[in-house]
């Protein structure tokens, strides 16, 4: 049997990307999400997965992109750029956390503060992942574990892209080695999270051509997934020209939201007896 998590990252991190996640998932394939608890969107996102209580929904751990942290700035400074929000990509934080300029307790008591902001929001939390993966990094990934079984999250994405696969996305070498180091990374944290209990997919799919996904990727995704239990990432948004405008990244929210839409992808599922599903139905 295969069995597929569609989930949609960065939910609250703007209006038109919550909005995009929930017609993807009224209308589409979506079946799970993943929520910033530092987003400005937070609220409105709380407030949509109340109104969709059967979305799965995972803590979107955030550590880095220039958005806010949850502690006030004076108690994690160590976990701050000059503007006050968080370092502006996953290389940067981790360049600080690996010369040891991250303060362990400071970066624990935000973590901590994420972790207890989403779940007194009371929405289904299903699992945790988090923004840029960075709860992968040898060293973060024991924490989130912690904290994990101290706050009763069972669930945890381990993003393991097969170091192969390309479904079709043609790409320059700097992201295949970019890849290539997640995939390390989350082979490192695979027997962690076995250890401890908790339960992640078997696959993954969606890093090399993360952000970039279209109608034709997505269905080549579901053509390659594997026996058991399978989560694809994506991030859809409702509105391109008010997104570009508004974030500092050249995504491709619209075509992902599509490719969530597409008639193509829903009769593919059918094709391929894939069963849809959220991290909170793993077992």
């Amino acid at each position: 049997m295969k069995y597929l998590i569609i989930n949609a990252d960065d939910f609250g991190l703007h209006e038109q990307i919550n909005k995009g996640i929930i017609k993807g998932y009224r209308e589409g394939i979506i079946t799970s999400t993943s929520i910033m608890p530092t987003a400005p969107a937070f609220e409105e996102a709380v407030a949509l997965a109340k109104d969709n209580p059967e979305l799965g929904i995972g803590i979107h751990l955030t550590l880095c992109t220039c958005v806010p942290s949850c502690l006030d700035k004076s108690k994690v400074t160590s976990l701050l750029g000059a503007d006050g929000n968080f370092l502006p990509s996953y290389v940067e934080f981790a360049k600080r956390f690996y010369t040891g300029g991250v303060k362990r307790i400071e970066l624990e008591a935000e973590l901590r503060a994420q972790f207890e902001k989403a779940l007194a929001a009371g929405i289904n939390i299903t699992h945790v992942d988090s923004h840029q993966h960075t709860h992968m990094l040898p060293g973060i990934n024991t924490l989130v574990i912690k904290l994990c079984k101290e706050y009763n999250v069972e669930r945890v994405r381990v993003p393991k892209e097969d170091y192969f696969f390309t479904g079709g996305y043609e790409v320059g070498l700097g992201r295949k080695i970019g890849r290539a180091g997640l995939s390390f990374c989350a082979d490192l944290a695979r027997p962690l999270v076995k250890k401890a209990g908790l339960k992640t997919t078997d696959h993954f799919f969606g890093m090399l051509a993360g952000c970039n996904l279209n109608t034709e990727l997505v269905g080549n995704i579901i053509k390659s997934l594997g026996e058991g239990t399978n989560e694809m990432m994506t991030h859809p948004g409702l509105s391109q020209s008010i997104l570009a405008k508004a974030l500092p990244w050249d995504l491709h929210w619209e075509n992902e939201l599509a490719a969530s839409l597409a008639e193509a992808n829903k009769k593919l599922l059918e094709e391929h007896h894939v069963t849809l599903t959220n991290f909170g139905r793993l077992d």
